[in-house]
């Protein structure tokens, strides 16, 4: 990270969305942003495009969010895998667990297994759960196994047998035999060294599954920059070479939406606001997180309806985007995605489309200033949003000026977001009203203090550049490896909870010798410790840092969680966690003197007519290139940048504070 050569390449932070492809950069000691529509077909083609563009022919360093892993499951077009397990346990992937992710759908029908049944071989071998081997595979069944996935034509193998998280022998022994078929094999101890052989079976036949394409992909990328040059953004909020993204690729699916998270905890926590939910809405989704001074994990996440155990910071994504398509049910009803018109065609507005969405009520209601939009590199098409919002309102009984319907539109999608957020903070025992809410993505700002309002949060921060902040999020992640054994036993407090360190041993000499190999110093590694505890005879853990105290400790979240706590029952510890971090000491941030509560004169461009709540204002424009600390913006007003929009509606009035974030006052 330190060598000369990498003084002298461009840093790029690259995050691809649904409709844009974002990039920041540094150049002459300054952070410059940029934007150009993603290219869905080949998301590479948008990424290479973009750094030809800032850095022609220049050698450049890139951490880079990715949605290629979650795409790929989402749209079922992954490898052509096989599972190899125990023989007698090869329809786990399918049989599952009996929980419904939808309890009153009576037409719920479990997703189709990933492999499908001619896929999957048993092989005769077992271990126990002590970890001794009770038989052991003869070579004439790993010969027959070789030529079973040859005949089966599989592009990808995953590998998950009974108690290999205990011991690995067997895995080893599958892995060297089908060596020669020079395949991508994905062995489950590996992957998730944890108990529960569905979910580890699971996210091992995901991983499988989605590698190939996630190699493809960062080979192609690859060539253009050198495979250390390139980093990936994983779920976990930290970065990867893309060498560990190419075998683990499972650890990448929520990369783009993680960068968000973390570039929101950095700048909050610099601003002093340690208790934040993030509010990222881009063009396609809407990725919703509630930040209590650290970043929130989770090993139980689904991705397309199938569980995904490795550690993932808690997202709650919900499909109402700026792209989120508007349409009248059969019940006449007004419905907002989740389908999104995307990059191509795009809403109304970009001029290829009929479709009305989320960005055209926007605009249409003046909200959005055209000459402005993306710095007035992209040309809006005003002309044609009369005539399709009159025949909307006209087919649905709404006055047909159109304003009826554009307003229902954006409290339609509002009302999605705001549960996404209740899902995150009051069903989980948080009050909305003690947090700030930390509002990027390029559609946030235009409905950021309208989902305030809602919630009764009073406070919403939005950082300079908010349509960026995923990829400036991966600029500022530290490197980090997650790592993890289940050990089940039962602590007792004193002795027991201090040889609990024993378990970290194997983990922390792993971990330090993979942080040194990408050049991480011993005093830039941090080892955070955690165990997954639970009652006795319950099902579910909770995630708690490791400490003398970590049984008290447990008490205390299981109140927070659930309401209740039994301080007598027996507990359980689970599994042993080690989270290895190798820490960011790149500066992005820069703090400002305070100037005048007046802006500068050129910040202000223009004034026009925008609804709220079906009635006109006269609202300012602003630009945001001319806000300094402590300048004060009274609403209604419009502030825009390259980047994205902010909407201050009457009664609200925003202040920039040293860190250039617009504090609103809601």
């Amino acid at each position: 990270m330190n060598s000369e050569n990498n003084k002298k390449s461009a840093l790029i932070g690259i995050d691809t969305g649904g409709t844009f492809t974002d990039f920041i950069f540094e150049k002459n000691g300054k952070w410059n942003v940029f934007k150009i529509l993603s290219t869905p077909l080949d998301p590479s083609a948008a990424v290479l495009s973009g750094i030809d563009h800032l850095c022609y022919g220049q050698p450049v360093r890139v951490i880079h969010g990715s949605t290629v892993a979650t795409n790929t499951i989402l749209e079922k077009n992954g490898a052509r895998i096989a599972l190899v397990t125990n023989q007698g346990f090869e329809d786990i992937i399918e049989i599952g667990r009996q929980n419904r992710l939808r309890l009153y759908d009576l037409a719920y029908q479990k997703d189709s297994p990933l492999v499908p049944r001619n896929m999957r071989f048993g092989i005769k071998c077992r271990i126990n759960a002590s970890g001794n081997v009770l038989t052991e595979p003869t070579d004439h069944d790993l010969s027959h196994l070789v030529e079973e996935l040859k005949q089966a034509k599989a592009e990808s193998v995953a590998v998950s047998l009974l108690f290999s998280f205990v011991n690995t022998t067997h895995e080893l022994k599958i892995a060297h035999a089908i060596r020669s078929l020079h395949l991508p094999i994905s062995l489950s101890h590996q992957i998730l060294s944890e108990f529960r052989e569905y979910e580890r079976t699971s996210t091992v036949v995901i991983n499988a599954y989605v590698a190939p394409k996630m190699k493809g992909y960062l080979s192609h990328i690859s060539k253009r920059l050198g495979r250390r040059n390139l980093r990936i953004m994983q779920s976990n909020g930290g970065s990867i070479l893309s060498g560990t993204a190419m075998k683990e690729s499972v650890r990448t699916i929520l990369s783009g939406p993680a960068g968000g998270v973390v570039g929101a905890r950095k700048i909050s926590g610099a601003a002093g606001y340690q208790k934040v939910i993030t509010f990222d809405m881009g063009g396609t989704s809407t990725d919703v997180a509630l930040i209590n001074r650290k970043l929130p994990l989770t090993t139980d996440s689904f991705i397309g309806g199938y569980p995904v155990k490795v550690p993932m910071i808690d997202i709650h994504t919900v499909g109402a985007g700026g792209g989120s398509i508007a349409r009248i049910d059969r019940g006449e009803s007004l419905k907002v995605g989740p389908e999104s018109a995307g990059a191509d065609p795009g809403p109304v507005c970009y001029g290829h489309s009929q479709l009305i969405t989320v960005t055209d009520a926007n605009l249409f209601l003046g909200r959005i200033v055209p000459e402005y939009f993306l710095g007035g590199h992209l040309t809006l098409h005003t002309e044609p949003l009369r005539a399709h919002f009159c025949k909307m309102s006209r087919d649905a009984g709404l006055d047909e000026n159109g304003i009826e319907l554009a307003e229902g539109i954006l409290a339609v999608a509002n009302s999605a977001m705001e549960r996404a957020i209740r899902i995150i903070s009051v069903e989980r025992g948080m009050d909305p009203r003690e947090f700030s809410l930390f509002v990027f993505g390029g559609a946030g700002g235009l409905h950021g203090v309208f989902l305030a309002r809602m919630l009764n949060i009073p406070r919403v921060i939005i950082p300079e550049n908010p349509g960026i902040l995923s990829a400036m999020g991966m600029l500022m992640a530290d490197i980090v490896k997650d790592y993890s054994r289940t050990v089940m036993i039962h602590p007792t407090i004193g002795e027991d909870i201090r040889l609990l360190d024993n378990y970290f041993v194997p983990m922390v000499n792993r971990a330090t010798k993979a942080l040194a190999e990408e050049q991480v110093s011993a005093a830039q590694m941090v080892m955070e410790k955690y165990l997954d505890m639970r009652y006795k005879g319950q099902s579910y853990e909770i995630m708690v840092p490791f400490s003398m105290k970590c049984l008290q400790k447990f008490h205390d979240l299981h109140q927070k969680q659930y309401g209740y706590c039994n301080r007598n029952k027996p507990l359980e510890i689970v599994n042993v966690r080690l989270r290895a971090i190798g820490s960011n000491t790149k500066t992005i941030l820069k703090k400002q003197k305070k100037s005048s509560e007046l802006p500068s004169d050129k910040a202000f461009l223009d004034s026009r007519e925008v609804i709220f709540d079906g009635t006109p204002f006269n609202a300012t424009i602003v630009s945001r290139n001319y806000l300094n600390c402590g300048n004060k913006i009274d609403g209604p007003a419009i502030i825009v940048e390259y980047s994205s929009t902010t909407v201050v509606p009457p009664g609200s009035s925003a202040v920039v504070d040293p860190y250039r974030n617009l504090i609103i006052s809601v």
